[in-house]
């Protein structure tokens, strides 16, 4: 009972001596806060007074909704450069990229001398029926000059409703008057998988972009294609060509990395709160039935593809060629503001199943292989990474950061020199220590 009692005692003392002891810390710690909020306020009236006088005195009258849009953009990329405010057009182009699908065309365009250039049509879409061809320049949408529009203005006017119909003025090589081209828009799956088979005994899969919800379904159905055209004791296994995939949607990233793994963990996301932590682990199925795999990677591979690329290199269930990875490891969450757009906020770091984080470092691939330069791009091309970019976030694990790596990609095969390399490991013309990966190395499960 004395026992008790003291201990009683002491807790009893001890809670007040805690309690004298916190109570001051406390009125200090509101007074504290009361002081913060009088200053944050004092500076939003300095913001208000700073907004009056530019739209009372400018020499120009303002347009008052840029103004706001403008100081809310200048605050969120003070942060940090992955950061933004999505204003309701650019919010709606991001969900539309995020569902993977649009009424539009379905071809495949860039920009030249001022002109839309058909990379080429998408199999199956009304572009491809109507007889659209690679390295037609269209340069009239429905009777509107192309010259004088951005990129992103004519491929807006290009898309529209399904059902909906454009008429395009066309410019063809070998063809002396223009070509008119009446088109009824549909429905169109952006296309992020691409999968072919090289020399009758390997898979090739591209993978452009995680950012639409359909990338891992795709990846499915290119692997299946291949499996139908090879048979399994002649398939000797495959590439995954990650390169310049700038990343996307975190989940797909997961999905396409659970695809290739039997167990353990893909990725953990952590926030500024430990609560916040949240690991994403492999389930059972390999699409691939154990094949070997080679990810190809270099200077553009970034967030999400490097998510994968990680997670494979440290279960030792791929080999990484080429080059250096962008060095993008930051998760960034959008939250939808009303009527008035979106808030793109960085909320987390991720880490690869070793606990690593390549925030401004990258992922270096286990056999390096720079691209060759033609002549004409020497000197022009310029490396970047995460690291080169102004207020990025740092890397409280390495003090040295990384510059990124060439992200040149020959657009002809066989001048692909990592392609070449990947392909020559697999059929055992070319030996390497790092093919196959030694699973002994692997992260446990």
């Amino acid at each position: 009972m004395r026992k008790v009692s003291m201990f009683l005692l002491g807790t009893v003392a001890g809670a007040l001596l805690v309690l004298f002891a916190v109570q001051p810390r406390m009125l200090a710690g509101v007074s504290a806060e009361a002081a913060a909020n009088s200053e944050t306020y004092r500076q939003l009236n300095l913001f208000g007074d700073i907004f009056e006088h530019v739209r009372q005195q400018y020499v120009e009258k303002p347009d008052e909704k840029k103004l706001i849009e403008n100081a809310i953009n200048g605050m969120l990329t003070g942060l940090d450069p992955h950061s933004a405010f999505l204003d309701a057009k650019n919010f709606k182009d991001m969900q539309t990229q995020t569902r993977g699908e649009f009424g539009g065309l379905g071809i495949e365009v860039t920009m030249e001398d001022g002109l839309v250039k058909v990379v080429s049509p998408m199999d199956g879409t009304p572009a491809a029926r109507a007889g659209i061809q690679p390295n037609d320049l269209i340069f009239q949408l429905d009777g509107e000059q192309v010259k004088g529009l951005t990129l992103e203005q004519a491929v807006d006017k290009m898309r529209g409703p399904a059902n909906s119909p454009i008429e395009l003025k066309i410019l063809r090589k070998g063809v002396d008057k223009p070509i008119d081209v009446k088109i009824v828009r549909e429905i169109i799956s952006i296309r992020n998988v691409r999968g072919r088979v090289e020399g009758g005994d390997i898979g090739y899969v591209r993978i452009v972009s995680f950012q639409g919800e359909r990338t891992m379904e795709q990846l499915k159905q290119a692997v299946a294609d291949i499996q139908k055209q090879v048979p399994n004791d002649k398939l000797k296994g495959y590439i995954v060509d990650l390169r310049n995939n700038g990343g996307g949607l975190l989940d797909q990233a997961i999905l396409v990395s659970d695809a290739f793994l039997e167990r353990g963990e893909i990725v953990s996301t952590r926030g500024r709160n430990p609560e916040d932590t949240m690991r994403h682990n492999a389930h059972p199925g390999d699409i691939t039935n154990g094949k070997p795999i080679i990810v190809l990677i270099n200077g553009g591979s970034a967030s999400a593809s490097e998510i994968v690329a990680g997670a494979l290199q440290d279960h030792k269930r791929a080999t990484l060629l080429g080059s250096r990875t962008f060095g993008k490891g930051s998760v960034q969450t959008v939250i939808p503001v009303g009527s008035f757009g979106a808030l793109k906020l960085t909320t987390a770091r991720y880490y690869t199943p070793s606990g690593r984080s390549i925030q401004a470092q990258g992922i270096t691939p286990d056999i390096e292989l720079i691209q060759d330069l033609p002549d004409d791009l020497k000197g022009k091309v310029e490396t970047r990474g995460e690291s080169s970019l102004r207020g990025h976030l740092k890397n409280a694990e390495f003090k040295d950061e990384q510059k990124g790596s060439p992200a040149y990609v020959p657009t002809d095969p066989k001048d692909d020199k990592q392609l070449n390399l990947a392909l020559e490991l697999m059929r055992g013309i070319q030996k390497n220590a790092a093919y196959p990966p030694n699973v002994k190395g692997a992260v446990p499960n």
